[in-house]
C-alpha cells in the first residue's frame, strides 16, 4: 500500500556560496492546503525572489502557461493559479500572499541576505509577516540587520515600518500548545505547525547584549561553553566536556585573550497539521564530536521514535565539504565522515525506540480485528537529484566496526556501537537524507555535491544504515 506524499519542498538555494543567487533558501507546503493564501513557510531566505523568479520563467514567459488567471502545468510551482503574466510579478505574488511567514535557523548573510532585499515588497495593507526564530537569532537580525544602519528598520518594532514582525520561539517547543503528539509546536504556516531545537555551528568571539547590540555577557547570537579557547575565531580544535543543554557564562579574561563562545543555529521540525507527517530543515550545524556545545544528540532523541513510527520522512541536513577537509577547516560545517557519524546516532536511538515499544501495544495492534495494513513507506520524488545506491541489495557486513574509520574523534562523545544492527535490517531504511549548503568550488571538474554524495553513501552502505541520500534539483520540486 503506496503512502502518499504529504509535503511538497522548493529548494532555492542549495548551496552555502560562494555564489549569491543560490544560498540557503527552501518553501516548504503541505499539499493539502492547494496554494491558499498563507499556506508556504519559508525556512531560511538567503536566496528568495530571485530563486522563485529563476525557477517561474521556464514555464511562464513566452507560454501559453503564462497568461493572466492560467494555472502552470508544468514545474515546482505547477497548480498555482497565475495572477500575473510575467514571472517577476507571479513572483512577488508568491512572496506576499502564498508564503506565510519566515523560520531563520541562524543570522548568517547567507541564511537572511534575501528576507533584507526583498522585504520592501511587502504591502502593509495586508499586514506585517512574520519572522519566527530563537530569541538569539532574532536579537542578531534586530540589532544587526534592520538596524537602520545596515538595512532600514522594516520590522514593527523600535519604530519600524512595520512589514516584518518578529515571533520569538521557545527552544525546544512550547508546551503550552497541542497535546500529544504535537505538544510544543506552533503554526508555521497554513497546515503546518514547527517545533525548533537549537544547535551549534562553530565558534565565535562577538558578543553582544541581545537588545541593545552592544558588548556584554549576555549574547544575541553565540552561546558560552563552559570554558574560554585561546582559539581563532570559529576554528576547530580540542575541547573540553561542556554543558549540554544550557550555556553558561566564561570566566573574563583579559584583552590579549578572547572569549571564544558557540553561534547558535537550529533545527526545524515541520508537522502536517492533519497526517502528523514530519520533515526535518536543519540550518548550519557542526558536529557532536568537535563542538563546544554538542547539541545534536537532543535532536535525534527527538527524532528517533517519530523514525521508527514512520511519521518523520525526511531531514534536510547541510554537508558543505567532502571528507578532503580536514576538520580544522570545516568552519562549524559538516562533511561525510561526520554526518554519517550524527546519523549513526539516529539509528541507535531509532533502534532503542522500536525495543521498547510497549509489548501490550503491540501485542493489541496484531490482534486487532479488520486492522488496516500500515502503509509502507514509499518516497515520492519529483527531484532529478542523483539518488544514492543504498536501495540496492542489502550486502552482507560482518566487520562494521573497521568501516567506522575516522567517524569517532572525541573523547566526551559516546560512539553508537554498529555491530547492534550488522547483520539485520537497516535501521534507517526508507528515510531521506536531502545534502544542501554544499560549498560550491566553481573549479572544472567533478560537482562537490556529487563527490560528497559519493562518499555518503559509501559510508552508509558499508554500516548498512539504510538510508538514501539525495541531491535537490535546482528546478524542480521534492514531494515527500
Amino acid at each position: 500500500m503506496s503512502r502518499k506524499s504529504t509535503f511538497e519542498v522548493i529548494v532555492l538555494g542549495p548551496t552555502g556560496g560562494p555564489r549569491e543567487d543560490a544560498v540557503t533558501g527552501l518553501l516548504v507546503r503541505s499539499k493539502s492546503t492547494d496554494w491558499a493564501p498563507g499556506s508556504m513557510v519559508a525556512v531560511d531566505a538567503g536566496t528568495m525572489l530571485a530563486g522563485i523568479i529563476r525557477l517561474l520563467k521556464p514555464y511562464v514567459s513566452n507560454s501559453k502557461n503564462g497568461r493572466q488567471g492560467a494555472t502552470l502545468k508544468e514545474g515546482p510551482f505547477r497548480g498555482l493559479k497565475l495572477p500575473a503574466r510575467t514571472a517577476e510579478a507571479n513572483a512577488a505574488y508568491i512572496f506576499r500572499e502564498i508564503i506565510g511567514a519566515f523560520l531563520i535557523t541562524h543570522p548568517h548573510l547567507d541564511h537572511v541576505s534575501g528576507l533584507a532585499i526583498n522585504t520592501p515588497i511587502i504591502e502593509a495593507g495586508s499586514g506585517p509577516k512574520p519572522v519566527a526564530a530563537l530569541p538569539s537569532v532574532l536579537s542578531a537580525i534586530k540589532n544587526h540587520v534592520f538596524n537602520d544602519i545596515i538595512w532600514p528598520n522594516l520590522s514593527d518594532e523600535d519604530g519600524g515600518a512595520g512589514l516584518l514582525t518578529y515571533q520569538r520561539l521557545v527552544e525546544g517547543g512550547n508546551p503550552r500548545f497541542g497535546s500529544g503528539d504535537s505538544r510544543g509546536y506552533v503554526r508555521a504556516c497554513q497546515g503546518i505547525v514547527t517545533k525548533c531545537l537549537s544547535v551549534s555551528h562553530g565558534r565565535c568571539k562577538q558578543r553582544y547584549h541581545p537588545e541593545s547590540g552592544t558588548h556584554h555577557r549576555a549574547s544575541s547570537t553565540v552561546f558560552h561553553s563552559s570554558e574560554s579557547r585561546r582559539v581563532p575565531t570559529r576554528a576547530i580544535s580540542d575541547h573540553s566536556e561542556a554543558s549540554f543543554y544550557s550555556p553558561v557564562h566564561s570566566p573574563r579574561l583579559g584583552p590579549s585573550e578572547p572569549m571564544v563562545s558557540t553561534v547558535e543555529s537550529s533545527a526545524f521540525f515541520l508537522r502536517d497539521h492533519d497526517s502528523g507527517d514530519e520533515i526535518i530543515i536543519f540550518g548550519d550545524v557542526e558536529p557532536d564530536t568537535v563542538s563546544l556545545e554538542p547539541r545534536n544528540r537532543r535532536v535525534w532523541e527527538t527524532a528517533a521514535p517519530k523514525v521508527a513510527s514512520r511519521a518523520l520522512r525526511a531531514i534536510f541536513i547541510e554537508c558543505s565539504y567532502s571528507d578532503s577537509v580536514d576538520d580544522a577547516y570545516l568552519y562549524g560545517h559538516l562533511c561525510p565522515r561526520h554526518l554519517i557519524a550524527e546519523l549513526m546516532v539516529l539509528a541507535e536511538k531509532v533502534i532503542d525506540a522500536r525495543e521498547q515499544a510497549p509489548e501490550k501495544k503491540r501485542k493489541r495492534e496484531a490482534g486487532t480485528a479488520n486492522t488496516t495494513p500500515r502503509p509502507q513507506f514509499k518516497r515520492s520524488h519529483s527531484s532529478s537529484g542523483r539518488k544514492s545506491r543504498s536501495g540496492s541489495t542489502r550486502p552482507q557486513h560482518t566487520e562494521p566496526l573497521d568501516a567506522m574509520g575516522d567517524l569517532m574523534s572525541s573523547d566526551h562523545f559516546s560512539p553508537p556501537n554498529p555491530t547492534r544492527w550488522a547483520n539485520s535490517d537497516p535501521p534507517l531504511a526508507g528515510f531521506s537524507v536531502y545534502i544542501i549548503h554544499i560549498k560550491e568550488t566553481l573549479k572544472d571538474g567533478s560537482y562537490p555535491g556529487n563527490i560528497i554524495v559519493q562518499e555518503l553513501t559509501d559510508r552508509a552502505e558499508a554500516l548498512n544504515l539504510g538510508c538514501q541520500f539525495f541531491l535537490p534539483s535546482p528546478t524542480e520540486s521534492i514531494s515527500i
